[in-house]
């Protein structure tokens, strides 16, 4: 048995008081396993909701949190994209190796540690729930969010519009920047903003009122998808876009999503997720990486509001 840095909860609570860094036990790989040392892991609002005990999908207590990682296999030296339920906040661990994704060359270790989830759910969801055509619009809420960001900049390079709705005026040049084609503030004219044009995907993160407005400037037959709910509001769909507009209703969550996908599925959708990350368009900007004995500190700085940047954990 080998001893290995982690962040255990035993507990859910404030998040910076209920993670811990202790020296836990490894034993060694069973068969198909290999020992993963991991480099880098980011923590998503996701990974606080855990925390919390406010997320849907919790690890049994004692636990090991974060959703997504980069590590590199000890015997060969290969870089792989952790899997989902490894508990990334960890020094070492061991895992199926059928189960980890090969990091090609050209790709840094910060935007390898943050591919799996918020750039593989803006990608799957422009590509997977309506076939889009060139020049055609997408509106989506909490756009300035990490997902709303890569959908604004994954749907520039294969060349759709988006209108992205935001909290704050003051984003709109940051979003623009970025490829954004029009933003506006909740409550906005979405419709202006396109001057008419029809749109026939939107994406929800907000819930509530947001998710309304969204799906009422849909085109006939459009579709709207909720993958978040900040607002922590229930959806409320008015009969009318049901009956007389036969909008679709839908729900994504990247995790269902690799469970479901064969591995050539997997394999195919990280090769162009790999190609569009060395090709700069996926970029999430990095704000500050700690090492796992500044667990509480990275923590507080990962809940700051107006950061620039994701909050990293540095492993091996």
């Amino acid at each position: 048995m080998k001893k290995v840095s982690a962040i255990i909860i035993h507990e859910h609570g404030a998040a910076e008081k209920v993670a811990r860094n202790k020296r836990v036990e490894l034993a060694p790989p069973g068969p198909g396993e290999v020992r993963v040392l991991m480099l880098l892991a980011p923590i998503h609002p996701a990974d606080i909701n855990v925390l919390e005990g406010k997320y849907p999908v919790r690890p049994a207590l004692p636990g090991v949190p974060g959703v997504e990682g980069v590590g590199v296999i000890e015997k060969t030296g290969q870089r792989v994209l952790l899997p989902y339920r490894f508990g990334s906040w960890r020094e070492a661990g061991n895992a199926k190796e059928a189960d980890l994704i090969a990091v090609p060359d050209g790709i840094s270790d910060e935007q390898a540690a943050m591919l799996r989830i918020n750039p593989a759910t803006a990608f799957l969801m422009l590509r997977n729930f309506v076939k889009l055509e060139p020049g055609e619009w997408v509106v989506q809420n909490l756009a300035s969010s990490a997902v709303g960001r890569c959908v604004i900049r994954i749907a520039r390079h294969f060349g759709w519009r988006t209108v992205n709705v935001v909290r704050r005026a003051e984003i709109a040049e940051e979003l623009k920047a970025e490829g954004a084609d029009a933003v506006i503030v909740e409550g906005g004219d979405i419709a202006a903003a396109t001057n008419g044009a029809p749109i026939r995907l939107a994406l929800n993160a907000v819930g509530g009122d947001s998710a309304v407005r969204l799906g009422s400037v849909l085109a006939p037959g459009g579709t709207i998808v909720t993958y978040g709910a900040m607002a922590r509001q229930p959806l409320r769909i008015p009969n009318g876009l049901l009956i007389f507009q036969d909008t679709a209703w839908r729900g994504f969550w990247v995790t269902r999503w690799y469970e479901r996908a064969t591995a050539a599925e997997r394999a195919a959708v990280f090769a162009e997720l790999f190609e569009l990350v060395k090709n700069g368009v996926v970029s999430t900007p990095v704000e500050a990486v700690y090492p796992l004995e500044e667990i509480s500190t990275a923590l507080e700085h990962a809940q700051r509001s107006g950061r620039g940047g994701k909050v990293l954990l540095r492993g091996a």
